[in-house]
């Protein structure tokens, strides 16, 4: 599979940099100009692609001029995170030929939407993003859209091919849907540098992955498998995807059987919880996790890969009770599951073998995708790998997943972005000019100071 998708990620580049003869503008050809005056901009390989010239692609901007959409990064940040802005320049609206339609953004009724932003400032790199979860192309625009663009990189996001809560109907077989993210990262990081050569005249110096959570493991993805693409990547709390166990399906069904049992008082109860590999610590969020996230994450992601286990039943039966057998999520057991589980999950697995630099930034209190089962094995198998030299984990004390929950537990938790922000700019002080990142450590919690916008690996 990663062979496959090398292959076809070479001939995107090559279809990307070589004219078309005879093209003929049309709406996917942008259709306008850019802000320079002769800039006609064309998106290699999309069926739509509309551009503005806007005096500002930050957040500050695009929320006034309706390029962006709120609700797309809303709960990611911590109350009081200060954006930069001012960054005029053009952005391309789009998406690529596709057969699903889960994204309802502008109406359009289609997958693959895409955006690109290319500031007139352009400090000659690239970063390219995948969201969260089930989110669209618009959900790092806060969180790191504007951070880099405000340092004069161009930016491009994807939905990754499928969005929303029933993204496991796209596809034929078991993990096509993620799968599908792979690529569809790859295409757009292809047209991206495409399109960036021809609106400046010269093709990107630098490219970078980034992303959180499932775009994070997208960047590990990556850079084990096209890593030529990019120069580097940043990944925030990734999640890990591996044949073997523990991995994302081994680590949710026994807090959703703990839990219970937690709020019922049972003996031993928050002792299975932190061996499922939750801190004790982190008490306080599991509330909130188990009511809005670990239910829904776990049928999604299983129905993906195992839509076996419940039969004709579609992701399961919502919060059903421990002992109910076959087909409930709470009682799923990976380790158990047929050898064709296993392959479907091995189809879409992480091995470590990053080819490129990678840093790695995961809170310690993350209640969603733990860390100890996660980012610390991930750290594991790129040293068994023997890629340590490419890596830097950064463990900060107090994190969680979504910075978002800081309002509700500002003693408790400690906002991630002010530390993933600064483990950009260390990734690419690496890739561009040689200067080595600060060793992995965990980060302790801060002295003082404003921890909402402050951190220093």
């Amino acid at each position: 599979m990663k062979r496959q998708l090398a292959c076809v990620a070479a001939a995107l580049l090559l279809a990307a940099l070589t004219p078309a003869a005879g093209a003929t503008p049309t709406e996917a050809d942008a259709g306008g100009r850019g802000c320079r005056s002769g800039d006609r901009l064309r998106v290699p390989g999309a069926e739509r692609a509309v551009a503005a010239c806007l005096p500002d692609l930050t957040t500050a901007g695009t929320i006034a001029s309706g390029h962006t959409d709120p609700a797309d990064w809303a709960g990611l940040e911590a109350p009081g995170t200060r954006s930069p802005s001012g960054v005029p320049g053009v952005q391309l609206d789009g998406y690529f030929p596709d057969s699903s339609a889960t994204n309802k953004t502008h109406g359009w009724d289609h997958d693959s939407q895409f955006v690109i932003r290319l500031p007139e400032r352009w400090n000659g790199g690239l970063v390219v993003a995948g969201p969260p979860g089930i989110r669209e192309q618009y959900a790092n625009d806060r969180t790191i859209g504007d951070h880099v663009l405000a340092k004069g990189y161009a930016f491009a996001a994807t939905d990754k091919g499928n969005t929303g809560p029933t993204l496991y109907r796209d596809g034929k077989r078991p993990g096509d849907a993620i799968a599908e993210w792979h690529f569809r990262l790859t295409q757009l990081t292809v047209a991206a540098k495409a399109v960036a050569a021809r609106h400046y005249g010269r093709a990107p110096r630098h490219t970078f992955a980034a992303g959180m959570s499932m775009a994070g493991y997208l960047v590990r993805w990556q850079l084990e498998s096209v890593p030529r693409l990019y120069d580097g990547g940043l990944d925030w709390e990734g999640v890990l995807l591996t044949r073997k166990s523990p991995n994302l399906l081994a680590t949710l069904p026994p807090a959703l059987r703990a839990y219970p049992r937690v709020l019922a008082g049972e003996p031993g109860a928050r002792e299975a919880m932190v061996a499922a590999g939750y801190p004790a610590e982190s008490e306080p969020l599991w509330e909130s996790h188990y009511r809005t996230q670990w239910d829904s994450f776990q049928r999604l992601i299983r129905e993906e890969l195992d839509p076996g286990y419940d039969g004709a039943t579609e992701a399961g039966t919502p919060f059903c009770r421990e002992g109910t057998g076959k087909g409930c999520d709470t009682d799923y057991d990976y380790a158990s599951r047929p050898r064709a589980v296993h392959d479907a999950v091995g189809r879409v697995s992480l091995t470590g073998r990053i080819a490129r630099p990678l840093l790695t930034v995961h809170g310690t209190l993350d209640a969603l995708v733990p860390i100890g089962p996660g980012s610390d094995r991930y750290a594991r198998l790129v040293d068994r790998a023997g890629r340590g030299s490419l890596h830097r984990y950064y463990r900060v004390t107090g994190g969680n997943h979504t910075d978002g929950l800081y309002a509700a537990q500002p003693r408790l938790v400690r906002p991630l972005l002010p530390c993933v922000r600064d483990a950009f700019d260390a990734l690419a002080a690496w890739a561009e000019d040689g200067v080595a990142p600060p060793p992995s450590r965990t980060l302790p919690r801060p002295g003082g100071g404003d921890p909402v916008n402050s951190c220093a690996l």
